[in-house]
């Protein structure tokens, strides 16, 4: 099927012990029976995602990366506990079905859920689809519906009160976000010293509003509607989700939507169709979801550009772990590039003012 979520052979030096993940989820989880297959998902930077296919039930293992972690960072109960509780609530989450945090099993703690079928698209809409741009734009908007959904939760009445601090939760993401820069800094890399400090000076107030956020919420991080494509089955990758201003996410998922109309540079790092034939503007974007939402979006561009400078770091910290040794993927080595460019745009952006 066009747009298959397909998966590979696990890649060297990031192999299971498949006789120990069996041995636990048979003792665990009801139904399973003969030998598991083990493939990798390729796509990812950071939390690992494996296939485990019985002959008659297919899950998904997420773990965390080899090598050394930052200590707050890829808390696999994080993302379990916020699909299993937001599922009552919010439909496109995936079942999950198992966590154990007992590290004697593969190396670290992990979680598995049930597979969700359906297609997985990247930087195109596959040609074989024949979609319209009406269809496009049917993808589109559900895209931003499933967003002012998520963003619309109450999130205290599904037991999330200790999941997260929103008060204060601009700050601490923009101060965090520098620090994190300053210590995976590598030599060659610019420093964009004028970026942090603009993100620090123009900070705006806390807006009062809370909400369950995504975090890294994307075309390629959603599993599609098998029957209808132009629909979205379920949220992937919620390695980065917390309680907080629902501005900052959309400011994330804004510095991800490529538009047509965009410089080269820009097309070189889309990972989603934001740029097909009838898909909305980053400020059609914006103003369809704060219709959605009731939330004052007129201080988009703050929130914009902080989007992009977090990426930036992200990027960053990835190609660090692979300047320091601590992984072999060869993926990470030319990822400064898309450091630079990242930073170079927070810069264009900040003088331009747009989106």
């Amino acid at each position: 099927m066009a747009g298959e979520n397909a998966t590979i052979e696990v890649r060297k030096g990031e192999d299971l012990d498949v006789a120990a993940v069996d041995a636990v989820l048979k003792a665990n989880v009801d139904g399973l029976s003969g030998t598991p297959k083990v493939t990798q998902y390729p796509s990812g930077n950071s939390n690992l995602t494996y296939a485990v296919d019985y002959p008659d039930r297919r899950l998904v293992l997420r773990r965390p990366p080899f090598g050394p972690l930052p200590k707050a960072g890829h808390d696999m109960f994080r993302e379990y506990r916020i699909m299993r509780d937001l599922k009552p609530a919010f439909e496109p989450v995936p079942n999950t079905v198992f966590y154990t945090d007992d590290e004697s099993v593969i190396g670290k703690e992990f979680y598995v859920m049930d597979r969700v079928e359906g297609p997985l698209i990247h930087k195109t809409i596959p040609a074989e689809w024949g979609w319209s741009e009406d269809d496009t734009a049917r993808l589109g908007e559900n895209f931003i519906e499933t967003l002012a959904k998520l963003h619309s939760l109450d999130w205290r009445a599904l037991g999330l009160e200790d999941f997260g601090k929103p008060e204060g939760y601009v700050r601490r993401q923009i101060e965090g976000w520098n620090r994190r820069w300053d210590k995976a800094w590598t030599d060659g890399i610019t420093r964009f010293e004028d970026v942090q400090k603009w993100l620090e000076d123009e900070m705006p107030s806390e807006s009062g509003t809370a909400s369950v956020l995504h975090g890294d919420y994307r075309i390629d991080n959603a599993i599609l509607r098998e029957d209808d494509p132009r629909e979205i089955a379920a949220l992937l990758d919620w390695e980065i989700c917390a309680i907080g201003d629902p501005l900052m996410d959309l400011g994330n998922t804004l510095s991800y939507w490529i538009q047509a109309d965009d410089p080269a540079p820009m097309h070189q790092m889309i990972r989603q169709p934001s740029a097909a034939p009838g898909m909305p503007s980053r400020r059609e974007f914006a103003q369809r979801y704060g219709e959605k939402t009731g939330f004052d979006v007129s201080d988009i561009h703050y929130h914009f550009v902080y989007g992009i400078w977090r990426l930036a770091v992200i990027i960053q910290q990835i190609h660090a772990r692979y300047v320091r040794g601590q992984t072999q993927d060869e993926r990470f080595a030319v990822m400064d590039r898309s450091v630079e460019a990242l930073g170079a745009l927070a810069r264009h952006k900040i003088d331009s003012g747009t989106l």
